[in-house]
């Protein structure tokens, strides 16, 4: 009996406290949706940071590491990158900005540094550019934005298989502090 009445207690309870919970919920403000330019400006910020700490984080004397013999080196997927991205920023500005070669040579950006820098400068580009254009801009532009938005997640992606075949544990794969 004692049994029944503590489990009709707790029960009780349960219920008591999601009907609370729920209630307290309902009461906070939902959330407005992002905007078009926010909603664009957060993917582009998000996969471009993360390319950002795979590049800061690749030892640099694995930089002309190569997946096969058929594919970029690691430095020159950053490159091909970063060139696209300026690729994408002329396109919409409609003005000269970078170094918008597809493939910019590995010769004209040899250290790390240098190869972090322009990569950077086309992310950081790249946001200020759409922060500039807002909602109407982005909109006008949007399959260019999430164009180039994937195609840097799809590099991100190819190389996350860099790091793998070297043994070595991609940042966003470790566990977190």
């Amino acid at each position: 009996m004692h049994r029944i009445a503590r489990s009709t207690v707790v029960l009780a309870t349960l219920v008591l406290a999601s009907v609370f919970t729920g209630t307290a919920l309902a009461q906070q403000p939902a959330a407005a949706p992002k905007t078009p330019s926010q909603a664009v400006l957060e993917s582009w910020n998000d996969v471009g940071t993360r390319l950002l700490t795979m590049a800061q984080d690749w030892p640099a004397d694995k930089h002309g590491y190569k997946l096969t013999p058929a594919t970029r080196t690691f430095s020159a997927v950053l490159l091909h990158i970063a060139g696209s991205n300026f690729g994408l920023l002329n396109q919409v500005t409609g003005t000269k900005m970078g170094d918008a070669r597809n493939d910019p040579p590995a010769a004209e950006y040899k250290t790390k540094a240098e190869v972090i820098a322009f990569l950077k400068k086309s992310v950081d580009d790249g946001a200020a550019e759409i922060q500039k254009e807002g909602d109407a801009g982005v909109l006008k532009h949007l399959d260019d934005w999430i164009g180039y938005t994937e195609h840097m997640g799809e590099h991100y992606g190819l190389l996350v298989a860099y790091y793998r075949a070297n043994n070595l544990v991609p940042p966003e794969s470790r566990p977190k502090k």
